[in-house]
């Protein structure tokens, strides 16, 4: 018999009337052997998350008996959707399958979302059929880029060595660090987790070394560092990226010598810490461009374990939407507003066609942006001002648009009801200073926070009086500031109160880098 592979084409539900349902999968591994599976209101059976429920199948009134056919393709890999004569109306992208459609193998590793009749919405790509005991972690999802980051966490866990995790802001790297110190030996132990990127060079070493009384100006007390605090656990250092030229010769030392020795103190001690970094950048990158050490890198990672976006993942996010409007919706003395009546759909669950637009988003906040989404449809229901789910939908596509070209997008008069963004005179020159202030002038963040489109922002930046341009700044000016903050550029934006971009911008345009 042929030998399968560990992953094969297979589907996940991520619609239903009834949203525990929703992650629901079956591999398809009869797709692999060269076998047609028949598709219908009763076949196949859906195996739930978690494997402790009984299969069954979609079930579901609306969808006809008479089969669909999933035939495999000439290319490995790829899949032809027939409709064999079945009354089960099928969309692809909002195109309607007349007759049949082929999927190439490129199109179902992306994921091939199938929406049938408008009630139910599945996703047609690989998953893992191989049975794989490994714990959850506290990790919501049962997609394959998730089974495989348990097991690396598992893995991690158990050496017991310096673990650097990469991965796109929002995908949940510190939660991650969290699991591996939760599952190792130093789990009675503190776990310390510091932003190395709001470290000040200046206090950098007091912050992590701590400091003697009388160690320096305003040093009334003994300080403790945070190595000292994180002693016998776990200390993680979130965007070690960011790090400072100085900060990164203060870990170099400490980790190679595993002593540290306190500010104002001429006595060093010991540490027994495990040292978990994380990090959005490309460090070889930054290696490359001389903005970080070689050395400190292979001091951090020992192991490495690559987070995945969560667009690398998109049968979870139909799980993750639940599970967090489960989390923010559901109190000890109230009922479960996402159960299923079995007569209608529950009234805060999206409609089918509103997950599948959620599933193709690209997501570049990640888990973080989806779980603000969800906030937001909870914060619509307490507060019963009922805001569309749709203009939530429709707020984020209009986000990324925005994100994505480099000019506005063409005004689009909204529909009645619909979601707009806050107009620039809504905004206060105090708030607009604070918040690129709180967002260390990252425009990005800042933009989101406001309730602006970038474009918008930028125009208000512009006019601003009291908001001084990168294009201002004189050679001296940067020089200074660069030197002061060892040569971080990210760090000497903030302190000129420009963002990062321009500042690159104006050091190109004035020569200040070879």
């Amino acid at each position: 018999m042929k030998a399968l592979p560990p992953r094969v084409p297979g589907l996940v539900i991520l619609w239903h009337p009834d949203p525990y349902r929703v992650g629901e999968q079956v591999p398809l591994p009869e797709l692999t052997l060269g076998e047609m599976v028949h598709l219908s209101r009763l076949e196949p059976e859906f195996l739930p998350p978690g494997k402790k429920m009984e299969l069954r199948p979609l079930a579901e009134a609306h969808v006809s008996r008479k089969p669909l056919l999933l035939i495999p393709g000439a290319e490995a890999g790829s899949v032809t959707l027939e409709r064999a004569g079945s009354r089960t109306r099928v969309t692809v992208g909002e195109e309607p399958v007349d007759a049949s459609r082929h999927f190439s193998a490129a199109e179902v590793e992306r994921g091939v979302v199938l929406v049938l009749v408008r009630r139910i919405v599945l996703l047609l790509h690989p998953v893992e059929w191989l049975p794989v005991s490994v714990p959850h972690f506290v990790l919501v999802g049962e997609s394959a880029a998730t089974l495989r980051l348990r097991q690396e966490i598992r893995t991690a866990a158990e050496l017991e060595v310096p673990v650097l995790l990469s991965g796109e802001t929002g995908t949940g790297k510190e939660l991650v660090a969290r699991a591996i110190h939760d599952a190792g030996r130093r789990r009675e132990r503190p776990f310390v987790a510091v932003n190395m990127g709001a470290l000040v060079p200046a206090l950098a070493a007091a912050e992590l070394f701590g400091a003697v009384r009388g160690a320096y100006t305003g040093a009334e007390r003994k300080r403790t560092g945070f190595f000292q605090s994180a002693e016998g656990g776990t200390l993680f250092l979130d965007e070690i990226g960011e790090a400072s030229p100085e900060v990164q010769v203060l870990l170099l030392r400490a980790l190679e010598s595993q002593e540290i020795q306190p500010v104002g103190s001429t006595e060093t001690c010991k540490i027994d810490i495990r040292v978990i970094a994380a990090t959005d950048a490309d460090l070889r990158s930054a290696i490359a461009g001389g903005r970080f050490r070689k050395s400190l890198l292979h001091r951090l990672a020992a192991y490495e374990i690559a987070v995945p976006a969560l667009r690398e993942r998109r049968d979870d996010v139909a799980r993750l939407l639940r599970h967090f409007l489960h989390q923010e919706l559901v109190g000890p003395s109230e009922l479960d507003p996402l159960e299923d009546t079995r007569e209608q759909p529950a009234p805060l669950w999206p409609s089918a066609e509103l997950v599948t637009r959620l599933v193709a988003y690209e997501w570049p906040g990640n888990v973080r942006q989806l779980r603000n989404v969800a906030r937001r449809m909870a914060i619509s229901r307490r507060t019963g001002m009922q805001e569309d789910l749709g203009s939530i939908v429709e707020g984020l596509l209009r986000e990324s648009v925005v994100e994505r070209s480099p000019e506005p997008p063409p005004a689009v008069s909204p529909e009645p009801g619909a979601r707009r963004f806050r107009k620039p005179s809504q905004v206060s020159e105090e708030e607009l200073l604070a918040t690129l202030k709180a967002h260390r002038w990252h425009l990005r963040p800042a933009a989101a926070a406001l309730g602006l489109s970038r474009a918008t922002l930028y125009r208000m930046i512009e006019d601003c009086p009291r908001i001084r341009k990168a294009v201002e700044l004189e050679a001296g000016e940067i020089e200074e500031a660069l030197a002061r903050c060892g040569g971080d550029v990210e760090a000497a934006a903030c302190e000129l109160e420009v963002s990062a971009h321009g500042l690159k911008r104006r050091i190109t345009e004035l020569g200040l880098r070879g």
